[in-house]
């Protein structure tokens, strides 16, 4: 119910704009109701009051009256998605072509998401533009010094991405326009288990709903030992908000955000320094893949102190310099400070307690196979459950988790779930590693094709990127497809499609690829795998 409210000596009246009627509450009923607020007050009423105690008739001869919150038969529906970031637009539209009513909350100007607006789609494109005006890519041909732009600096980038994030909105608005579903802005907390309330610039809109998605996404986490300024010190969220780029960059933390970042300053000639606490970097991808990753970052002149943990940052007003000291005594010095150690998840603005759900220390929601809650007819997906948080596993989560509550089957395969990580050079894989069958004990071989072989890697630049595929021995059965270099995450979905199907190795031998593309990799790497049999 959008609501406005007129104060009076001892009176207060609701004008709602839905059912036209006005309310008139006494002084006494809102002493007895504080947790009543005003449109502009950021802070939510009290959810522990009861349905009851705020819809009751306002035809009391006294004079004292309670706020009728009631939703109407309007605002009730079969779904309610909080977040429309890429889980929510899924598991919202899914819903909607099941012919069911469903209602997505968004918080004001964000529709898309973090993905939209400070994640995926201006970190992607960021990089796009540093590749473009860097002359990265053409730098093997017109030596090491080219670049399509002499001095780049952030407008330059930021202009590329403020067009891709316009037009991205768009598509979306027009996705869930199309689809009939209701969006509504504002900010959504849990009043219980099937009510929501909408807090907006308006007032507030109440919501109930049989099922509910909560997609509310993430936030970069913040340390209060990390005086975060958004200027000299910031973190992922503020890094299209900077007014120039730094001459050197500190960058706390080595996760997939990290790296990303820590790449793309490095390809444009900044002197990063990466800390991270971890001694390794990306667990979970191929070993020899990730010391590829290292080397030609330090090409770039990325300097990597891993198993150092960061004990304090400030800044040295002396030397105009950001610092970060390290438990092991060391101090770095750089013009700026990228913080990046993990994400928070946006669950703490729910009211989750209203109905009893507890999510980690992160703020990440537990959920089993089919992404439902501890509360059977709360579901959630995306970055809010944690790993792999990526853009296409989270589309896939909120389809499921909608194609589940309306009793259509569905499940992703675990072991064919894509990954892409965009650092300079891009990484992409599917399947098992080396790593993973070595330690289950499986026999495999592997086969090899590298971009420098390849006629088009060497049309594109190319020299260091490969390609791998681990297989089956006896069987030739494809086990996993490991990819560092130009396009990695366009051309590993050949590999997904043979992994999905149970396929051999023998169909790259056997099938003819366009020529010259690097999607022949695929076939020089099973030739090289075959020969070492």
């Amino acid at each position: 119910m959008a609501a406005s409210a007129f104060l009076y000596a001892h009176k207060v009246w609701v004008h709602s704009s839905n059912s036209e009627i006005l309310y008139q509450i006494s002084s006494n009923v809102r002493a007895t109701h504080s947790h009543f607020r005003s449109p502009r007050n950021d802070d939510s009423f009290d959810a522990s009051i009861s349905q009851a105690s705020i819809h009751q008739p306002l035809t009391n001869s006294t004079g004292d009256y309670c706020v009728a919150m009631e939703p109407s038969s309007n605002n009730s529906y079969d779904l309610i998605v909080v977040g429309s970031g890429p889980a929510g637009q899924k598991a919202a539209i899914c819903a909607a072509k099941l012919r069911k009513k469903v209602a997505v909350i968004e918080r004001k100007r964000t529709i898309g998401g973090v993905c939209v607006h400070t994640g995926t789609i201006p970190s992607k494109t960021f990089r796009e533009a540093i590749l473009y005006l860097s002359g990265l890519r053409q730098r093997a041909f017109y030596g090491r010094g080219y670049a399509l732009k002499e001095n780049i600096c952030m407008p330059d980038l930021i202009f590329r991405s403020d067009a891709v994030m316009a037009r991205e909105i768009e598509v979306i608005k027009a996705q869930l326009r199309r689809n009939r579903v209701t969006v509504f802005e504002g900010n959504a907390r849990f009043l219980d288990p099937h009510t929501m309330e909408v807090a907006s610039d308006d007032g507030f809109t109440m919501l109930r709903a049989n099922n509910f998605v909560i997609a509310c996404g993430t936030r970069p986490a913040h340390d209060a030992q990390i005086p975060i300024d958004g200027k000299r010190i910031f973190d992922s969220d503020q890094v299209h908000d900077l007014q120039e780029l730094p001459r050197e960059l500190i960058v706390v933390g080595a996760g997939i955000i990290g790296l990303e970042y820590a790449s793309m300053f490095a390809a444009l000639g900044v002197k990063v320094t990466l800390l991270d606490q971890r001694p390794t970097l990306l667990d979970f991808a191929d070993r020899e893949i990730v010391e590829s990753l290292c080397f030609q970052l330090r090409q770039l002149g990325t300097v990597f102190r891993l198993g150092e943990k960061v004990v304090s940052v400030g800044f040295d007003e002396q030397r105009d310099r950001v610092f970060a000291s390290l438990e092991s005594g060391k101090k770095v010095h750089a013009a700026g400070l990228l913080y990046a150690v993990g994400r928070q998840a946006n669950s703490d603005q729910l009211n989750l307690e209203a109905v009893a759900l507890v999510p980690d220390g992160r703020g990440k929601l537990i959920v089993d196979e089919n992404f439902q809650t501890a509360i059977p007819h709360i579901y959630a997906a995306g970055d809010v459950i944690g790993f792999p948080a990526l853009a296409s596993t989270s589309m896939e989560q909120g389809r499921l988790a909608s194609c589940h509550i309306f009793g259509v089957s569905g499940n992703i395969p675990p072991n064919l779930i894509p990954y892409g990580v965009y650092t300079i050079p891009e990484i992409s894989m599917v399947g098992a590693t080396e790593e993973q069958l070595t330690r289950d004990k499986i026999g495999y071989e592997t086969g090899i094709a590298r971009y420098a072989e390849l006629a088009k890697g060497q049309m594109l630049g190319d020299d260091q990127g490969f390609l791998k595929l681990i297989f089956d021995p006896d069987s030739l059965k494809l086990l996993g497809v490991h990819i560092i270099g130009d396009r990695a995450s366009e051309i590993v979905h050949i590999g997904q499609a043979v992994l999905a199907l149970g396929g051999t190795i023998e169909y790259f031998r056997d099938t003819v690829f366009n020529y010259p593309t690097l999607a022949e990799a695929f076939k020089v790497a099973a030739l090289d795998g075959l020969n070492k049999l």
